[in-house]
């Protein structure tokens, strides 16, 4: 589907100003309290600590079971869009070191972004289409003679190299639009098959890629094939079906990687919830399988829980979710924090994903830059980048929930309540040895719930509309 016609999330006017919340660890006997609501009196904001008691036989009670583990996670945060990247070396200097901080740090006022998803070549929100081995009409480079990141060094690997410096840590995922022009049935950026006498051509256009971004000091811990490989309404775009995907994976990309040495792992599919039967086509093939780690999703259109359903076929296979646009409507209130919280971050990682991508990181204040034929003109950033200034979205307050306290190498861990839609909630223990839950309220009524943990019990109330991260040694 495309994304640029659906707006998932509307909510109000971002505000302007930066987080204040101190960065004082969970003591033992207490529960830290970050607090976001409807009417925006908190946003991302401390409150005072919750202390362990006894609860009201008639509350309503999420048990979290830290004997009971599921899956690992490996982090949360946004795609790094050319677009975005540009946008950040306008700033100045000094206001873009301290936005990197803020976005990549979990110390002090940071919400610690741990994992970027960038485009190999240019994405729907560039200002141009490239990619990193264009030819003249009618010529092609079966040899790859011209390959070059050439457009990248303007911005994307100068920005990665002071996010790297924030958070050397940081994963990164790579997703290419289309491959070059030259390589496709039509000859055209947009839609189009990649001909099957190119698929080795291509394969070693990746390893250039990874080979290239690595001498730049950036590794592309994992690969999509294809973003949105059944939407050919981008530009750019590409579309892939799965007996494609399989075959190139099989026959050239899996090979390509193995025989250059690179540990790069491979994520299929890349696309919507309702086609979970596209990543079980592919993972039906025995040697596909030795090459991938898992499945790429988005939800612009079916259930998250289709991540499940791939899961429970092929529960040694990870789940990603690697994009979704959530986006403020500012003519309409409240703010509708709890929505996006609850379908995506609390969705995905309830339905087996490892991480949640947002998209994207930043765009002006006219959702732009994006290409001017099936590029986005609704894709709001998480924040907002007017020269210097900064305006913080709907979007960053939902993965500031999750990423500042679920670090990479949580793990999720039950939080089962009787009733699971009156608070949409998902719980980790991290490797600090702290409790994380995460407990959204998107009805229209204040509620009030104790929490069982171990034998330790602690009660809150959450306004409608509200979400607060719970944390607890």
């Amino acid at each position: 589907m495309n994304k640029c016609k659906l707006v998932i999330f509307s909510v109000a006017m971002a505000v302007m100003s930066p987080l204040s919340l101190s960065a004082q660890a969970s003591k033992t006997g207490g529960v830290d309290v970050w607090l976001t609501t409807a009417d925006k009196a908190f946003l991302f904001a401390e409150q005072p600590r919750i202390a362990f008691a006894k609860a009201s036989p008639t509350t309503p009670v999420i048990e979290v079971n830290s004997g009971s583990r599921m899956q690992p996670i490996d982090g949360f945060g946004f795609a790094l869009t050319g677009g975005s990247a540009e946008l950040l070396m306008r700033m100045s200097a000094p206001r873009r070191a301290a936005l990197l901080k803020e976005l990549f740090t979990p110390n002090d006022d940071g919400i610690g972004v741990s994992y970027l998803r960038v485009t190999i070549g240019s994405s729907d929100m560039n200002e141009r289409v490239f990619t990193y081995d264009d030819m003249p009409a009618g010529e092609t480079d079966p040899q790859l003679t011209h390959f070059d990141l050439g457009p990248d060094h303007a911005d994307v690997i100068p920005v990665l190299r002071e996010i790297l410096a924030v958070n050397p840590h940081l994963k990164i995922l790579g997703s290419p639009w289309s491959a070059p022009s030259w390589m496709k049935s039509n000859d055209a950026p947009k839609a189009g098959n990649l001909k099957p006498e190119f698929y080795k051509t291509y394969a070693q256009y990746f390893v250039d890629y990874l080979k290239g971004m690595a001498a730049e000091g950036i590794i592309i811990h994992a690969i999509t094939v294809q973003n949105e490989p059944l939407n050919p309404k981008n530009l750019p775009s590409m579309v892939m079906s799965s007996q494609e995907e399989d075959t190139f994976i099989r026959t050239a990309l899996g090979p390509a990687l193995k025989d250059a040495g690179l540990k790069t792992e491979i994520i299929l599919y890349d696309h919507n919830c309702d086609r979970p039967d596209y990543p079980l086509d592919i993972l039906a093939d025995p040697l596909v399988r030795t090459f991938v780690t898992g499945s790429g999703f988005h939800l612009y259109g079916g259930e998250v829980s289709a991540l499940s359903k791939v899961h429970d076929a092929y529960p040694d296979k990870g789940l990603y979710f690697t994009e979704q646009m959530v986006i403020e409507d500012q003519d309409e209130t409240p703010f509708k924090i709890a929505q996006p919280v609850s379908r995506i971050v609390i969705g995905a990682t309830r339905n087996w994903s490892r991480n949640a991508l947002l998209w994207n990181l930043a765009a002006d204040p006219h959702n732009g830059p994006h290409t001017n034929d099936g590029g986005c003109p609704i894709c709001q950033g998480a924040i907002t980048l007017d020269g210097d200034k900064v305006t913080r979205n709907l979007a960053f307050y939902t993965i500031a929930h999750a990423a500042k306290f679920v670090r990479p190498g949580s793990v999720r861990i039950a939080s089962d309540l009787a009733t699971p839609e009156l608070l949409p909630n998902v719980a980790f223990a991290t490797p600090n040895k702290k409790t994380v839950l995460l407990v959204a309220n998107p009805d229209k009524v204040d509620h009030t719930f104790a929490v069982h943990a171990g034998k330790r019990v602690f009660t809150a109330t959450l306004k409608a509309g509200a979400v607060a991260t719970y944390v607890w040694r």
